[in-house]
């Protein structure tokens, strides 16, 4: 299993912002402190006030409104459910994080949630997922954007 620790500064509104992303809550790891956020069977959030993610570290906290600290990617099936839950995120109080990347055998959008965190989804052609990229470009071409690291 996978428990990504962020800081929120308003749990409520952090919480309404993931559900709204279609993630649940675990009702028996959320308290006033924390909220568990599940996003499948082994991918959780775990969003800690500040004061709580404190306790678990001496180094200052960053401020995810003006510091990157961690990008936590997802796939999704399609370049539709990219977009679908991008424009969730920014109904729900989210920004989008920069333009939308086309790269032909993937694609990309990022998200800040409303403390700022970084979340991004993109959706990859099965056949790049398994032969890497420049297979993909061989047979089918570049897309819009250049491949990256090429």
């Amino acid at each position: 299993m996978i428990f990504v620790n962020l800081t929120t500064k308003d749990l409520e509104r952090s919480k309404a912002f993931y559900t709204a992303l279609g993630a649940d809550i675990n009702p028996l790891f959320t308290d006033e402190n924390a909220a568990c956020i599940v996003w499948d069977e082994n991918t959780y959030f775990m969003m800690l006030t500040h004061q709580h993610f404190s306790q678990f570290t001496e180094k200052p906290i960053a401020d995810p409104e003006t510091s990157a600290q961690v990008s936590v990617a997802f796939t999704r099936d399609s370049r539709e459910a990219v977009d679908a839950i991008v424009e969730a995120g920014v109904a729900a109080g989210g920004s989008e994080a920069g333009e939308a990347k086309d790269y032909g055998f993937m694609y990309q959008r990022g998200l800040h949630d409303p403390d700022g965190n970084i979340i991004d989804f993109n959706w990859m052609a099965q056949a790049a997922a398994e032969q890497g990229p420049e297979a993909y470009v061989a047979e089918h071409g570049a897309g819009p954007d250049p491949v990256p690291g090429s």
